[in-house]
This record gives C-alpha cells, sequence and structure tokens, in this order.
C-alpha cells in the first residue's frame, strides 16, 4: 500500500486474530465502519469514513498507541498495563472479560504466592508478574526489599541474593499452561478457560480484565472523529443490552405499566382508535425482557411486541 493512501485517515488498531478480533468485526460492522480486507493486509481503508484500520497482534496495539504510531485502538486492560505505556482509555467494551491469576498444578498444594519464593514462573505477562511479586514482597531477598520497583525489575538478572532466593520469572508467547507439566515451571501466570483442564489452580488474581477503546492522549482533543467513532461504539453496545417492547394498554393501568416499563427517560405513548387504550414503547433490558412481559401481561397489557435494537443514542 502507497504510504500517501493513509494521508488525512485517522489510523485504527484492531487485532488481527484471537479471542478479541471476531468481536472487534462485529462492534466495526455495527459503527457501519466500512473497509474490504484484500488479500490478507494487515491495512484495510474504510470507503465511508477516512479511517485506516490496521491490524495489529493485541500485545502490540497499546504499545502502538502510546508511541503515537497508530490513533487510536481496541486491545485488552491487560495489555496497555503490561506494556506500561500511556493511553487514554476511551471506553470499556464489555467482551474479552478475564481475570489474570497465578496457577499452580493441584497436585502441588500451594496455597499462598509466598510460597512461590525461589519458584519458576512462567508467563506472557512478565511485566504485571514481577510488579505484583514485589509489591507482595514476593519476589526478592529481605535486603533487595528495599529498591524501587523500577530499579529491582531492571536489576533482576543482576541480583546476587542471599537472604533468600528470588522468583524467576520467565517469558513464554504460548502454550503456557503446558509449561508446569512438562518440567519448565512451578506455576504460571495467564488468563483462560484451559487451566482447570491442564490440572492447574488459581492461588491469587493479578488483575481483572476486558477489551477497552483507547486513543493516544494527544489524539483525541484535536480529532473529532475519534469522538464520533466512540459515540457509534457507545451505541452499538447499548444496543445489546436493550431490546424495544411495545403494548397496547388500558389508560387506567398506565401507572402500573410506567413501573414496569419506565424506559430510559419515560415510555412513549401513542393513542389508539379507543380511547380507553393507548399503545406504549419502552427500552427494557434484554435479560429482563421475558419477566417483563410476563409482568405486563398480568396487569393486561395486551399485543406484546419485542423488537432488536441495532444501534441507538441515548441521552445522559
Amino acid at each position: 500500500m502507497d504510504p500517501a493512501d493513509l494521508e488525512g485517515r485517522l489510523l485504527f488498531a484492531i487485532p488481527k486474530k484471537g479471542r478479541l478480533h471476531e468481536q472487534c468485526l462485529q462492534l466495526l460492522a455495527g459503527a457501519d465502519i466500512q473497509f474490504t480486507r484484500r488479500n490478507r493486509l494487515d491495512i484495510a481503508l474504510s470507503t465511508n469514513l477516512p479511517i485506516a484500520l490496521v491490524f495489529l497482534n493485541a500485545s502490540d496495539i497499546a504499545k502502538f498507541v502510546g508511541e503515537g504510531n497508530v490513533d487510536i485502538g481496541i486491545t485488552g486492560q491487560d495489555m496497555c498495563k503490561e506494556n506500561a505505556v500511556v493511553v487514554e482509555e476511551l471506553l470499556p467494551l464489555g467482551f474479552g472479560k478475564c481475570q489474570l491469576q497465578v496457577q499452580v498444578p493441584i497436585s502441588a498444594g500451594y496455597k499462598s504466592i509466598d510460597e512461590l519464593i525461589g519458584k519458576r514462573i512462567v508467563t506472557s505477562f512478565t511485566n504485571i508478574t514481577k510488579r505484583y511479586l514485589i509489591h507482595n514482597k514476593s519476589y526478592f531477598s529481605s535486603r533487595e526489599q528495599g529498591k524501587t520497583h523500577e530499579d529491582s525489575i531492571e536489576a533482576l538478572s543482576e541480583l546476587k541474593l542471599d537472604a533468600k532466593p528470588s522468583t524467576k520469572v520467565t517469558y513464554v508467547g504460548g502454550s503456557v499452561e503446558a509449561a508446569c507439566s512438562l518440567g519448565l515451571a512451578d506455576a504460571i501466570v495467564e488468563s483462560g478457560e484451559t487451566m482447570r483442564a491442564a490440572k492447574l489452580t488459581p492461588i491469587a488474581t493479578l488483575l481483572t480484565t476486558q477489551a477497552v477503546l483507547i486513543c493516544n492522549p494527544s489524539k483525541h482533543k484535536s480529532n473529532a472523529l475519534i469522538e464520533k467513532i466512540k459515540t457509534r461504539i457507545v451505541g452499538v453496545l447499548t444496543a445489546q443490552k436493550y431490546v424495544l417492547t411495545t403494548y397496547n394498554i388500558l389508560r387506567k393501568n398506565l401507572p402500573l405499566a410506567a413501573k414496569i416499563t419506565p424506559g430510559k427517560k419515560a415510555p412513549t405513548l401513542s393513542p389508539l382508535e379507543d380511547e380507553n387504550w393507548v399503545a406504549v414503547s419502552s427500552m427494557v433490558l434484554k435479560k429482563e425482557v421475558v419477566q417483563i412481559m410476563d409482568d405486563l401481561t398480568a396487569i393486561g397489557a395486551e399485543d406484546i411486541m419485542v423488537m432488536e435494537i441495532h444501534n441507538c443514542r441515548i441521552g445522559h
């Protein structure tokens, strides 16, 4: 692709694979960011907005955004913390939720992080793991605990410890859960659902994370397109939580109906030919809609219908 094709376009980083990729594509479609990605190229130009989508590894996106190589991106909060970059978190996205945990073999019987002092930990989140262990004083010998976190991390490979051995944290990029069974580690730090199958159990949670929309702090205020993208994505996420319920109800029962379906501000009312009846439209939480239908039926509502919402804009 000619670099000139990117001039004047907002650079938007998207995970190129993994658990976040498909959900990001659905989010882009809902926000009407149209594009065609040809021949698995890692850059795709939007056809309806001045945006270029850049497909990167999720682990690299926070660094690219923080350093200003791209303007905005979607990645996990864990990746932002691991890269220790300054980014502005515009919006939590509600998917990709997981916990980053210290996992140990069930057979080992470890119950506390302190039992891993002097042991081997394998992870793809080495910086988060080191900071956590230092904070909990489970990393260095007693004579080294006076160092700052930053100095301790930088000096890790040079430390000569005699009071008690330091915990060794080693980077592995994939198949981390196999490290213990292969004898490469005494514990791992990772997220995911395969740990129980690998006969591992958590003994500590380092952080709870989810996907977030982030931007370079210097770009947000100067670029109205970033706010437009954020607003569109908020509309998509809101629409995923709500459905539109419509029904007919006797006017005398409106106070009861309004308690069941209050709407975001108030239910929308429309008159019917029969002046004793009124049509009501109201947004309700999708997870509560079946019970709401039952409650409306109980107060005499008729012709109850539920419709999906694909996008919306809701006032504060």
